[in-house]
């Protein structure tokens, strides 16, 4: 079986929404403005969506709430640039793939389908993972260049705890998705690649 491309399962929200479109600040009058553009174009994609049936509907949905999402929070780090914010779109988009992958999976069946879901929860896993480790490092950064080089130097070891942090994080879940694999298999076979999973990932 294919793995999921998660990325490119929602592309258009990345295409849409990149964080490199963030450089200019908003009024609060533009702010207002955008976000009820946001709610006009989910509404309107809602409606679309009546055309399909069955997760097809489904699919279509999860794709027009995960855009409504990332566009409010797209805005969001717009009018009130932070570290914060760009965390929050890193997020919000990782979770609308998430979304989208997870109905996506409903149209396989039996191991096929728990795996499909442990590999979208995977992906997330990791997403947010990444997102996390960056704030904390750009956080540490910036501190550190307002004060010492000490203060570079325990800046550099939060950076590296927080990657070590986001790198068990995603070991977890790569390993939620070998032993789902496994559960596929039976007797001896089922046994070796449970024992090969636990190798792999240092269980």
């Amino acid at each position: 079986m294919n793995k999921f491309n998660i990325s490119a399962i929602v592309l258009s929200i990345s295409l849409a929404y990149s964080v490199n479109g963030m450089a200019q600040n908003l009024s609060k009058n533009e702010y207002k403005a955008a976000e009820k553009g946001i709610v006009a174009e989910y509404k309107s994609a809602k409606v679309k969506c009546g055309s399909f049936a069955d997760n097809a509907k489904d699919i279509c949905l999860a794709d027009a709430k995960g855009k409504e999402k990332v566009a409010k929070a797209e805005l969001d780090a717009r009018y009130k640039p932070s570290k914060k914010a760009s965390y929050g779109l890193s997020v919000a988009m990782a979770e609308a793939n998430y979304a989208v992958a997870k109905e996506k999976c409903d149209d396989k069946a039996g191991n096929e389908k728990d795996v499909c879901v442990k590999e979208a929860k995977a992906a997330l896993v990791r997403a947010k993972a990444d997102a996390k480790a960056q704030m904390k490092t750009s956080t540490a950064n910036a501190k550190a260049n307002e004060t010492s080089s000490e203060a570079h130097m325990k800046a550099k070891a939060k950076g590296t705890e927080a990657r070590q942090d986001a790198a068990a994080d995603k070991r977890e879940a790569d390993y939620a998705v070998a032993k789902e694999k496994c559960n596929a298999m039976a007797g001896d076979a089922k046994d070796r690649c449970m024992n090969e999973a636990k190798m792999h990932h240092g269980k």
